[in-house]
Formats: structure tokens, C-alpha cells, sequence
């Protein structure tokens, strides 16, 4: 240990996990133990009153840095619906529910008076947190019992994912663009991303599945190609941590590592793309070189082998 400061998104995603493991994989009783001794200290520091969840707090819990970061949100509101279904806990699911209208009802202006950006100089909307929503609303829509709040929620964030901040010319996504869907040109408006790119991919093939819908699976797997072969670095291999749409230098000077969650990503999303076509659609999985089984057999998987061999389990 080198460091005692809690983050909430760390804290949020401990108590999923463990949660999550305990729904579907092994009642144990020590990883329910531990998902509630993480959504007890959310729960008593986490959050402002207002449940706007800070970003991060000394190690007894006192708040270091504000709400600002909406994402802190949504890592609490999964995290407690998850402990809901696992617990039954009526207060568990309530605080999932709140936490959800926050995370709405601060979509348009997520930084709200934290904002450091002047207003109106040049606005731009960021494409990170219509793709969480989306994968949000998927795993709390048993808890929030509103099948229509969350089907509008995700025709909506479906609808920015793919046509605003895809962008059929680049074939991928740009990480931020003007309010009316216009590209910026400037580092933050030139900026890809390809593992957020697959990661959103992954969530909209789990859409395509709970709603039965084959051409957005094929569109999704189709965007995937494209990213990866943008992504990928044709002299060593893998995918580019960052990239800039016009070729220029990016602002992130960590542009070319290679990270193993976005190793993951393509991992699980080619593995989204086997089980959606088997098990919800009675179609198999293609196997030849323009499939997603071929990708990952002849390029992916082999390097990730090599590379994360921690990793190989994923796929």
C-alpha cells in the first residue's frame, strides 16, 4: 500500500463486482461481506446529501475533491442496484433510484458549477458518458422499474452513440464534439479512443440482445472492424491508447502504450458478438477472415497471448 485515499470510482466498482459475483456466479458469504462493507461507507461519506457522489476521500472518509466527475454517479448507482438484488434491501435500490435521477437530471451540464471551461467559447459535449448510461440503464432497469424512463434513456444515449459521435468517414467515434454534433477541431475535438470505442460496441450488442435486434448487433460489430483496423499499430501491434483524427501529435503523451484493459475490451466485445449470435439469435458466429472470430484469432488474440497472458482466460 503507497497510498490510503479512496476514489470512488474504485470504491463503486469493488462493490459491483463483488455483488455481481455473488448474484451470478457463488453465493459466497464473503463477497457479499465485502460489497456491503464498501456500500455502507458510500452510503455514510460517499455523497454530498444529494447523493452527487465526490470524487475522492481520505481513507475515514472525509470528501478531498467534489462532485464534479459524473461518473463517480454512475459507478454508485450500479454498484447499489447490483447490492439490491443481491440483498433484497429496499434502502440499497432506493439509493440506486436517486442516484439515477441525479445522473439525468445533470446530463446536459455534468460538471455543473464545477466546470473549469468558459461558457460559450467553444462548448463541447464528451462521448463517455452517453456510452456508460447505456450500459447503466441495462443494469439497473430491474431496480428502477420504470420500462419506460429506461427505454427512452437508452434510444437516446443509442441515438449519440451513433450519430453524433460515430462518425461513418473516420470509422470510429471522436471523444468530444460540439452541442450540435459538429466535429471541433482542436486536441479535445480531434481526439479517438478505440478502446471506449469497443467498449461502447460491447454495450450496444448487449442492447441488440435485450431487444432482439440483429442489424444493431451486425452495426456494432461492423464499427469494430473499422476502430480496430484505425486503432491498430500496423509496425508492433495492438491498439493505440489515444489517437488524433487529422494524423497530428496527440496532447496525451501516453498516446502509444498499450493497455490491458483496452486488450480486454476487444476481448470481451468479440466474445458479446459469439454469445449474442448463439444464444439469442440461433446464428453462429463466423468464422472467416471478415468475421470478428477471425479478427481475433489471426491478429487479436495471438498478441494479447503474448502480451496479457493474465488476460488469456477473457476470450
Amino acid at each position: 500500500m503507497y497510498d490510503t485515499d479512496k476514489f470512488i470510482w474504485l470504491q463503486g466498482r469493488e462493490v459491483w463486482m463483488f455483488a455481481m459475483l455473488y448474484n451470478q456466479l457463488e453465493k459466497r458469504r464473503e463477497w457479499l461481506d465485502a460489497a456491503l462493507h464498501g456500500a455502507e461507507f458510500l452510503k455514510k461519506y460517499g455523497h454530498d446529501g444529494n447523493y452527487d457522489f465526490y470524487f475522492s476521500l481520505t481513507r475515514e472518509g472525509k470528501p478531498l475533491v467534489h462532485p464534479y466527475n459524473i461518473f463517480s454517479n454512475t459507478f454508485a448507482c450500479m454498484a447499489f442496484a447490483q447490492l439490491a438484488k443481491a440483498t433484497g434491501n429496499a434502502e440499497y435500490a432506493d439509493i440506486a433510484r436517486k442516484v439515477f435521477d441525479r445522473i439525468l437530471a445533470r446530463r446536459s451540464n455534468p460538471k455543473g458549477v464545477w466546470n473549469k471551461t468558459v461558457a460559450g467559447t467553444r462548448p463541447m459535449k464528451d462521448f463517455a458518458l452517453p456510452m456508460i448510461i447505456c450500459n447503466m440503464s441495462l443494469e439497473i432497469e430491474d431496480i428502477i422499474n420504470d420500462p419506460a424512463l429506461i427505454n427512452k434513456t437508452i434510444e437516446e444515449c443509442k441515438k449519440e452513440v451513433l450519430e453524433v459521435f460515430y462518425r461513418p468517414e473516420l470509422g470510429c467515434m471522436v471523444e468530444n464534439c460540439a452541442p450540435d454534433g459538429s466535429l471541433v477541431d482542436s486536441f479535445e475535438g480531434r481526439k479517438i479512443n478505440p478502446g471506449h470505442d469497443l467498449e461502447a460496441l460491447w454495450f450496444l450488442m448487449d442492447i441488440g440482445v435485450r431487444q432482439g435486434d440483429k442489424s444493431l448487433i451486425e452495426k456494432a460489430v461492423s464499427i469494430s472492424h473499422s476502430v480496430i483496423e484505425r486503432g491498430w499499430d500496423k509496425e508492433y501491434g495492438g491498439i493505440f491508447y489515444f489517437m488524433d483524427r487529422k494524423g497530428y501529435p496527440t496532447q496525451e503523451l501516453e498516446w502509444d502504450q498499450k493497455l490491458w484493459w483496452v486488450a480486454r475490451i476487444h476481448l470481451v466485445a468479440f466474445q458479446r458478438y459469439g454469445v449474442s449470435r448463439m444464444v439469442r439469435l440461433s446464428q453462429p458466429p463466423g468464422r472467416g477472415a471478415a468475421s470478428p472470430q477471425g479478427w481475433k484469432m489471426e491478429r487479436l488474440f495471438p498478441r494479447t497471448q503474448r502480451t496479457f497472458p493474465m488476460l488469456e482466460d477473457v476470450g
